[in-house]
């Protein structure tokens, strides 16, 4: 193929100081996997990602440009959909990553064959591919879901392949390690040969073990189809990393985007296993509802909701196959806006301290009531609550007589707006009688009129799942593969971390509560997590911690246990009463004796293993803006502009400018009753002018008023949009 010309492109750029500085980029050919037209790379945007992803020793970026002439020959119009056999170029690059076993005469130079202008992003054993510097649409946040996701498909292919005589070899795996977080020490157990033996149905004297190695075909291996791939970074990883696979799917809708992950197919070397696909998800996963078509994994990670998706997904995994669902709208699923999230997920989000977890059961509930449609249910593997989206692993099965267990798996949650108190009321009853089972509506509420403990009333959200979110055997294995092979994923301490705090949860106690939330309803100050659990001990409850919160407290102590070891803690730290207004929960809440003398001597047993382990529980951020990237355009365009240069664009841009104070909205104070309140100084009355002034200022800006009805410690938070 000729050589497409050589252009000169100028580009103008805005700086943060909203000067335009105009870049002339020397000549260069940048060609694209669908082979494009050419685009200048600025340096500038490829430093900035350089900065963005190169956080850490265990993962780079950089440009690689090809040596050669740029004279390329390459064919990528045409992607396949049958598996192709690997030839002596397309062999699993197993160099790439330090825990491989490859020796170095067997690495595979990663700047062989690359396009001119091409950008490489390296993660665990993948090396992914693009267009240009420009053109990149990485997020490093994400490196945790899929290095959790390999782990977890690893694991479940195990168990699979062993039921067919399959032993699963993993790289840097010399041992299975059994490690246990009871009370004593961790304990470490190392598996024999004949307990591998046992474990893939093998006994003495019988024919050798059929083994299957990372990036081998396995002929009765599992078939893998990940909906929406966008670069196939997540998809060449499984080819690469997990064993025991018989062919990946990695579909896009997006015909750019289809030609990339066959490029990265083939730069990768796992044409073999991998497959390129052009087609709408949701289509494709209809396609295959047969039993004999139908994937045995299926891993969903759209941007925002999977909602559309779930539909078609339910009906083409196989019998026991693992569904893997990414949710990153968690605006809609946290509380913002509930009516959205019924219309995408049937369920009511409440705006809680519990919302988290809630939006786990939320799509839970949803994935269990499509499922049902079809005479199919759902069992929870691992459900975990990370950063800015939720990631649910589950299994899908077939049984007439266990859906009709559907609704006694699902309740609604009754929470009171004053003292934050909830309580959960099943949808359905199951009576057992001997081999006989009825079943029958659910009877309640559980609640009356009014909070019990408050007086306010209450907000009714759900239904949600209200079984465990966890099975705590599958955890369990998944915990000790990656503690046994540690150099085997980038994240691996915090996978330690969060799967160790998975294993404490309580299983069958939904939702939690938090310490800080407690005492700021009662305007106290707030106890020691320790001496707060160990209290709960002593009153013969059980308590554990949440993965979602790091002040959770799962508990099966009712509401009222809860403020009575409240008001045990505000009599040794008393407040100002006569400041609590009449209306406030506190008010009421500390006007009631308790019927419970709380112990807060600290009990050994109150400290958590993974807290006396000091594991990677609660991460902080690496840098700052870590969080969410913006949708990907059509138009294919990737990093345009820094996320601070985005918000200033954005200010200043409300349709509706506010010329008036009366606009403005005035809330009374909720913490003081009129006149009692002593914090700061009185200003003085506010114009109209001030006001207007405050309001022309960019940025945020919290303004202090005196009025006739209100106290100065009053204050109103205008945002200039």
């Amino acid at each position: 193929m000729a050589s497409a010309p050589y252009t000169r492109v100028e580009l103008q750029v805005v700086t943060t100081k909203a000067r335009q500085i105009r870049i002339a980029e020397s000549s260069m050919l940048i060609v694209t996997a669908r082979l494009l037209q050419p685009v200048s790379v600025i340096s500038h945007f490829h430093q900035r990602i350089l900065r963005t992803v190169a956080f850490r020793g265990l993962r780079t970026m950089e440009p690689l440009r090809a040596t050669q002439d740029p004279q390329v020959t390459t064919t990528l119009t045409g992607i396949d959909t049958k598996p192709q056999p690997p030839t002596s170029a397309e062999l699993p690059m197993e160099g790439l990553n330090p825990a491989s076993s490859a020796t170095p005469d067997q690495e595979t130079n990663p700047t062989t064959g690359l396009l001119p202008g091409e950008t490489v992003v390296r993660e665990g054993k993948a090396h992914i591919l693009f267009p240009s510097a420009n053109e990149v649409f990485y997020n490093p946040v994400q490196e945790f879901n899929r290095d959790l996701t390999c782990a977890v498909l690893t694991e479940f292919a195990r168990e699979q392949m062993a039921r067919k005589g399959v032993k699963l070899l993993v790289p840097g795996e010399k041992e299975r390690l059994v490690v246990s977080l009871g009370d004593d020490e961790e304990v470490v157990q190392a598996e024999t040969q004949a307990g591998n033996e046992e474990m893939s149905g093998q006994k003495a004297g019988e024919k050798p073990v059929t083994t299957a190695a990372v990036g081998e075909r396995c002929e009765n291996g599992l078939r893998v189809l990940e909906g929406l791939a966008a670069s196939g970074l997540r998809s060449v990883r499984f080819a690469l990393e997990v064993p025991g696979l018989c062919s990946v799917t990695a579909n896009d809708f997006s015909a750019k985007a289809a030609a990339l992950i066959a490029r990265n197919a083939q730069h990768n070397g796992v044409t073999h296993l991998l497959q390129a696909s052009q087609r709408d998800a949701s289509m494709l996963m209809y396609e295959m509802r047969g039993k004999k078509e139908r994937y045995d994994v299926i891993d969903l990670d759209p941007y925002g909701s999977p909602s559309s998706f779930l539909d078609a997904a339910v009906q083409a995994v196989t019998e026991g196959g693992l569904l893997c669902v990414t949710c990153t709208d968690m605006a809609v699923m946290a509380g913002n806006s509930g009516e959205t999230c019924y219309s995408k997920y049937g369920s009511i989000s409440i705006k809680a301290k519990y919302c988290h977890e809630m939006a786990l059961r939320i799509i839970l509930h949803s994935l269990d009531q499509r499922a049902a449609v079809y005479q199919r249910y759902i069992q929870p593997l691992l459900c975990v609550s990370v950063d800015f989206y939720i990631r649910v692993f589950v299994t899908v099965h077939t049984g007439q007589a266990m859906v009709k267990n559907s609704a006694s798996k699902q309740a609604l949650v009754y929470n009171c707006v004053g003292c934050g108190s909830f309580h959960l009321q099943r949808m359905g009853k199951k009576s057992v009688q001997g081999k006989h089972i009825k079943y029958s509506p659910a009877t309640g509420p559980p609640v009356g009129l009014e909070c019990e403990h408050c007086g306010h009333r209450h907000q009714l959200g759900g239904p949600i799942w209200a079984e465990p979110l966890h099975d705590v055997g599958f955890v369990q294995r998944v915990l000790s593969s990656v503690s046994g092979n540690p150099s085997r994923f980038g994240t691996s301490r915090r996978i330690e971390g969060m799967l160790s705090m998975v294993t404490e949860e309580l299983p069958d106690v939904p939702l939690y509560y938090t310490v800080d939330n407690l005492s700021s309803t009662l305007h106290c100050s707030t106890p020691p997590l320790l001496q707060f659990r160990s209290a709960l001990l002593h009153a013969g409850h059980r308590v554990s911690l949440s993965h979602a919160c790091k002040n959770a407290l799962k508990t099966d102590a009712p509401p009222r246990v809860l403020w009575d070891i409240m008001r045990c803690w505000e009599k040794s730290n008393p407040v100002k009463r006569e400041r609590l207004s009449e209306s406030s929960p506190a008010h009421r809440l500390l006007n009631t004796e308790p019927t419970l003398q709380a112990c807060f001597n600290v009990r050994e047993d109150a400290n958590p293993q993974s807290r006396r382990r000091h594991l990677t529980r609660f991460q902080e951020n690496p840098e700052p803006n870590w969080g969410p990237k913006a949708r990907a355009k059509a138009g294919g365009g990737g990093i345009s502009s820094d996320l601070e240069d985005r918000r200033k664009q954005c200010q200043n841009k409300r349709k509706n400018q506010i010329t008036d104070a009366s606009q403005l909205k005035s809330f009374p104070c909720k913490r003081f009753r009129k006149g009692t309140c002593t914090h700061g100084h009185a200003p003085a009355m506010m114009d109209t002018s001030m006001v207007l002034t405050l309001l022309q200022s960019p940025g945020l800006v919290q303004v202090h008023v005196s009025h006739r009805h209100y106290e100065p410690r009053c204050r109103y938070r205008i945002s200039l949009c």
